[in-house]
């Protein structure tokens, strides 16, 4: 019997025993840099001359891994492993499949320091912004092991006299799996872990800047006895072989977190029906967002900041619920412009394996590249309050950068950047501000800082994001807690660590017998 779910609580990396612990973790996955990391079908492991070369992004000379890189034929025979083991693993009682992510679960918990030490090196994340991915990945597996066996249980249907009724929940076969690099453990294990666990066969193509850590995913689930052929590791560049897997007729369903373009393209892509292709292809896509924060008239100004600074620049501002816009009313702006500029002055850029960073570096060069185009865009669209170039170091790191006095419908405040950028605009009253948060193409996350009863419900009917917060961050999103998803361009609101996100990947049979 599962116990009732509990969020994993982070570690304290202020206390002495825990710094010990850690930075010993960092020496130990120090000497294992390097390695090389195959693809793993049917449980197979396949090493190929072609390789995905991971950096670390805080130290441009220091190579974290190497993973084999999968080509179409290697892609076909994925996908043909997963069809094959499919039909033995949908067989397999849902308590039963459950037990496998519970399993994991504790060997997560027990590798939890070592996997905070690989995400520093290889995602540039902080030492709390790696704990809590670790722990958020515990998370989902706790969660949806649960979830399973919720929906394994007998369903509520109407009572007919003379006929015996119940509705069971189906998998729905082989799906492709692709997570994105910024939570390269939580994310990655939410999305793998829920399709497997609904009775699922899937072919896992990892981002590309964060190979190595989905590796050692895979490691723990077969550590956990996962059956071969149920997961199967394809690092693999998008365009070599994303678009096949996606249009494969044996693929059944993709789950995607990314970029808008990607997502737009994967669901272009799946709605067409191939020759021997029996179903209409499920889609569950996240991404992105143009997230914004709403400072209204006497707020708790201290609090407020605080929201917007930790919001905007935690990781880097690398995260699709980061408040790249602060929408702040006009009696209060320019104190709150003022307080901005002074905390965001304040943070610390620098090797993520130094516990006193408060940012790291962007994930690679092509985000370095394009971050720091954006801010060339922003010195024209606003006034440059704080940052406003690279920051020093043998990586890719970039002041946290504010710019004031931008227009709404500025490049700034309109596209995803992705980096440590927030664009700051006035709002002549909260009208104003609510018509201002709506006007993107996104709708994900946002935020409202009040003490206006009536603004606070004129925003939960109005403020048209998948994830909305009253007087607090617009990021950080608890699995169970706050479920995940957003609205418009943001994806199909799929609702990530909620109660409805399992059914994403099942199919609902009602059987009916008469007595």
């Amino acid at each position: 019997m599962l116990s009732e779910f509990r969020n994993e609580p982070t570690i304290d990396y202020g206390r002495p025993e825990t710094g010990r612990r850690m930075r010993e973790a960092l020496e130990q996955v120090t000497r294992q840099l390097g390695e090389e990391y195959p693809i793993i079908i049917a449980g197979r492991k396949i090493a190929t001359a072609e390789k995905i070369r991971s950096v670390n992004p805080s130290d441009l000379s220091e190579v974290v891994g190497f993973a084999s890189k999968a080509d179409r034929a290697l892609a076909e025979q994925a996908l043909q492993a997963a069809a094959s083991a499919f039909e033995s693993w949908r067989r397999v009682g849902p308590v039963e499949r459950s037990r496998y992510l519970s399993k994991a679960a504790a060997i997560m918990r027990r590798r939890r320091i070592e996997l905070v030490a690989w995400m520093v090196l290889e995602a540039g994340k902080t030492w709390p912004e790696a704990d809590a991915d670790v722990a958020e990945a515990i998370d989902f597996l706790e969660f949806y092991s649960r979830e399973m066996v919720r929906l394994a249980a007998v369903q509520p249907l109407t009572r007919l006299m003379g006929e015996d009724n119940e509705l069971v929940y189906l998998p729905l076969g082989v799906g492709v799996i692709i997570p994105p690099w910024n939570f390269p453990l939580a994310i990655l294990a939410g999305m793998t872990s829920a399709a497997i666990v609904t009775g699922n066969a899937v072919v896992l193509k990892p981002a590309s800047a964060t190979p190595v850590i989905g590796a050692k995913f895979v490691e723990i689930m077969e550590e956990a006895g996962l059956p071969p052929g149920v997961l199967n590791f394809l690092p693999g560049p998008g365009e070599a072989i994303g678009d096949y897997l996606v249009s494969h007729p044996l693929t059944r369903f993709v789950s995607f977190t990314g970029s808008r373009d990607v997502g737009v393209r994967i669901n272009d892509l799946a709605a067409k029906v191939h020759p021997g292709q029996k179903w209409l292809k499920r889609v569950v896509a996240e991404m992105g967002g143009k997230d914004a924060i709403i400072v209204d008239a006497g707020a708790d100004l201290e609090d407020a900041v605080s929201g917007v600074v930790n919001s905007a620049f935690g990781f880097g501002g690398q995260k699709c619920s980061a408040c790249s816009r602060a929408i702040i009313l006009k009696d209060v702006y320019d104190e709150a412009v003022e307080r901005i500029a002074s905390r965001t002055k304040a943070l610390v850029v620098g090797p993520a394996k130094d516990p006193g960073v408060n940012l790291g570096p962007v994930v690679d060069e092509g985000a370095y590249k394009k971050i720091l185009e954006y801010i060339e865009i922003g010195k024209q669209e606003g006034r440059l309050l704080a940052g406003g170039g690279k920051a020093p170091g043998n990586g890719y790191f970039i002041q946290p950068t504010v710019f004031v006095g931008v227009d709404r419908k500025a490049r700034i405040a309109q596209e995803e950047i992705f980096g440590p950028v927030l664009a700051v605009i006035k709002a002549s009253d909260f009208d104003d501000a609510l018509a201002i948060a709506n006007d993107t193409d996104y709708g994900l996350t946002g935020s409202l800082y009040s003490r206006n009863r009536r603004h606070l419900e004129q925003a939960r009917a109005e403020f048209h994001v998948g994830n909305l917060y009253f007087n607090r961050k617009c990021t950080g999103a608890l699995v169970g807690v706050h479920p995940f998803g957003g609205f418009n361009l943001s994806g199909t609101d799929s609702k990530a660590g909620g109660r409805d996100y399992l059914l994403l990947f099942t199919q609902a049979k009602a059987i009916s017998e008469k007595l």
